[in-house]
């Protein structure tokens, strides 16, 4: 049986769930006091930050930002991003069972009850995943869903109680950064000060097992309690952001700076420090909008302020970005078509002996099977390459020495891998050359000569044709040959 499968209608059931949830408690708080000025005033104001509760939901916000950008890094490396949505929505009963305690909004008391909740729930999933034929996916939607509806019927006593109305706990499900005190900001400093200085401590420890698991644990690292180490601060990070995103959004506070993260660079560390940027960006951008603006929320601002940041870095980061992939595709495939179009130039030389100088763009037409339009807009391409120059007046293309050396490369690397096909993997002649069409473009010039020293520096291909040699590449900087001659260098048929 697929067990993924059960996923999808649980999905679509908590989706109605939250959306009924969303209609009966979400609040559009706003921080600060609702004053009718004009944008330019109440940015003034935000700048010179006078009002209390501002200054409260900005620390908040950059302690925010800083934890979920370090904790959501590691969790998106060690592909664990389902749970820390898991362990958001489990946290839900503890901090219930936190008020229930002694009926009052105690910090102290909701971080413990919220942190022992998220840890039961993880420990559930470890053993569900042990013990049964349920893999982690299922077994994180079902802890996901079955906490999370427990701590809705909590909150539903709660709110039925005397005082539960005026008691603030709606707001740990969509959060309410204007709620803030200066307990809650001291809390929210300690703890994340506790995260960061274990992950400095354990740095190297926790990169290792995050990478490679099996490494680790030759090098005695103790990779298990790594792990659960890990689970029990990221409980403690998901436990503090609960009051200013709230429960339904937590998760996208830890995944969403990480994946931008993830997007700008390819080391671990520069990965830490910007998913540390994006997310206090993220945090002062909601606190800035929802204190600009009339009854806007702030924890889904700064959600949608990180999504921002996302997007920007899915477009334009310099090297996993869609432009940049986009421009790379596009670079790799104008420089095929112009290998491509050298490597048919060569061959129609090579035909006649290398007897002229250059080849009219008719012939070079009839040869790559192009219309004539399509042949001068590849042979416009050369020129601005500084691999050929066209002759208007003549219609033919010659090869600068460039072009030539290249030509020459794209040549040797076909011929030498069909060679290769042959005599070490035991091809048959006529079935090499699609492979090798396919592969001239990418061998490397250390992999070219580690080919020609498995051969034996062998000069001809699988059809007899002449494989050009290293010299013969090098003396093509050379001008062209005389009429009548071959290039230099280079062993013409006998």
């Amino acid at each position: 049986m697929n067990h993924r499968g059960l996923l999808k209608p649980l999905n679509k059931l908590w989706s109605l769930v939250l959306f009924w949830i969303g209609t009966w408690q979400a609040r559009a708080d706003r921080i600060g006091e609702m004053v009718d000025i004009s944008l330019k005033d109440q940015f003034i104001r935000f700048a010179s930050m006078e009002d209390p509760a501002l200054r409260f939901a900005l620390a908040g916000g950059v302690i925010l930002g800083i934890l979920c950008g370090m904790m959501g890094t590691f969790l998106v490396v060690r592909k664990l991003s389902l749970v820390g949505d898991t362990i958001s929505h489990a946290v839900l009963p503890g901090v219930a069972a936190g008020f229930l305690w002694n009926m009052e909004k105690d910090p102290l008391a909701i971080l413990i009850g919220a942190t022992l909740a998220g840890l039961i729930g993880m420990v559930l999933v470890s053993q569900l995943t042990r013990h049964t034929r349920l893999k982690e996916d299922t077994a994180l939607g079902m802890i996901l869903a079955g906490f999370f509806g427990v701590g809705i019927c909590l909150m539903g006593m709660i709110q039925r109680l005397p005082t539960g109305n005026k008691s603030g706990m709606d707001k740990f499900l969509f959060g309410q950064a204007a709620a803030l005190g200066w307990e809650e900001i001291q809390i929210m400093a300690l703890v994340g000060l506790i995260a960061l200085s274990m992950i400095y401590l354990f740095y190297k420890e926790l990169l290792v097992s995050s990478f490679d698991p099996s490494f680790a644990r030759s090098i005695r690292i103790p990779v298990d309690w790594i792990h659960h180490g890990f689970m029990l601060l990221l409980a403690f990070a998901i436990v503090i952001s609960l009051e200013a995103v709230g429960v339904v959004l937590v998760s996208a506070m830890l995944i969403i700076p990480a994946a931008t993260a993830f997007l700008l660079s390819d080391r671990m560390h520069w990965m830490l420090l910007w998913a540390c940027m994006v997310g206090v960006m993220a945090g002062v951008g909601g606190v800035f909008f929802s204190f600009l603006g009339q009854k806007l929320p702030t924890g889904p601002f700064m959600v949608l302020s990180a999504a921002v940041l996302f997007a920007l870095a899915l477009f334009f980061a310099p090297r996993h970005g869609m432009l940049a992939r986009w421009w790379l595709r596009r670079s790799r495939t104008l420089r095929i078509q112009r290998e491509n179009a050298l490597k048919s130039v060569f061959h129609i030389m090579e035909k006649e002996a290398f007897t002229k100088e250059g080849v009219t763009v008719i012939a070079l037409a009839r040869s790559k099977g192009q219309t004539l339009k399509a042949t001068e807009m590849t042979c416009r391409e050369l020129e601005r390459a500084g691999l050929a120059t066209l002759s208007h007046e003549e219609k033919a293309l010659y090869l600068t020495p460039d072009g030539m050396r290249r030509a020459q490369t794209i040549v040797r690397n076909h011929r030498l891998w069909e060679r290769y096909l042959t005599d070490a993997a035991n091809y048959a002649p006529d079935h090499v050359h699609d492979d090798a069409e396919e592969i001239e473009h990418i061998l490397g010039e250390d992999t070219v000569r580690m080919l020609e020293r498995q051969l034996n520096f062998v000069d001809r291909d699988p059809h007899g044709k002449p494989i050009p040699t290293i010299q013969d590449i090098a003396s093509s900087g050379q001008a062209q040959a005389s009429k009548g001659q071959g290039m230099s260098g280079y062993r013409n048929p006998s």
